[in-house]
């Protein structure tokens, strides 16, 4: 006997994962205002070991534009600088001697429809995953079908669950995409 309800929640869970991949790109990309997630793939070569910006410095936001980092180890200080500077984020790292500034430029009309492409280009790409998890998921019921594991009517009910699992992971993600879209046109 096929499992459908595995099926089904093997479909929600991965289109779930989908809309969590675009929530962490989304973050990390740059709307015209500090954000710390900005620095998420910051990675600083410390003590000989690649570690996570995050773990070896706190990250503040004392104004709008400005990102504010102060190292446990102020030993620190270059390392950080250089990790900045490798993870190409497109703004250069000043140091005063005990922490690190990183002052967000403004965004250009131009950058601003840019930016607001590689949003939707992103979006575009989860809603393929998504589109994908559902040819998955009714591959899956057609054979259970063939195999007359399930009937023609339970195959056919099953199907459209799946299809209104996608189409509310669909709208998610729409909105998410729309909702950062005008972040990023707003500034």
């Amino acid at each position: 006997m096929a499992d459908v309800n595995a099926i089904l929640n093997e479909a929600k869970d991965k289109m779930k994962k989908a809309e969590e991949v675009l929530g962490r790109e989304l973050s990390g990309i740059r709307a015209g205002h500090a954000n710390a997630s900005l620095l998420n793939r910051v990675m600083v070569n410390y003590y000989g070991a690649p570690t996570p910006l995050n773990q070896i410095a706190s990250i503040t936001i004392p104004e709008a534009r400005v990102i504010l980092i102060t190292p446990f180890d102020k030993s620190a200080l270059e390392d950080i600088e250089k990790g900045i500077y490798e993870a190409d984020l497109g703004i250069s790292p000043a140091n005063d001697g005990s922490a690190v500034r990183l002052v967000v430029p403004a965004l250009t009309e131009e950058r601003r429809e840019e930016v607001a492409k590689q949003v939707k280009a992103v979006g575009e790409k989860s809603k393929v995953a998504v589109r994908n998890v559902r040819r998955e998921a009714m591959d899956s019921l057609k054979k259970s079908n063939k195999a007359e594991e399930i009937t023609d009517d339970e195959l056919h009910s099953n199907e459209n669950k799946v299809q209104k699992i996608t189409d509310n992971a669909i709208k998610d993600i729409d909105k998410r995409v729309s909702d950062k879209e005008n972040e990023v046109i707003s500034g």
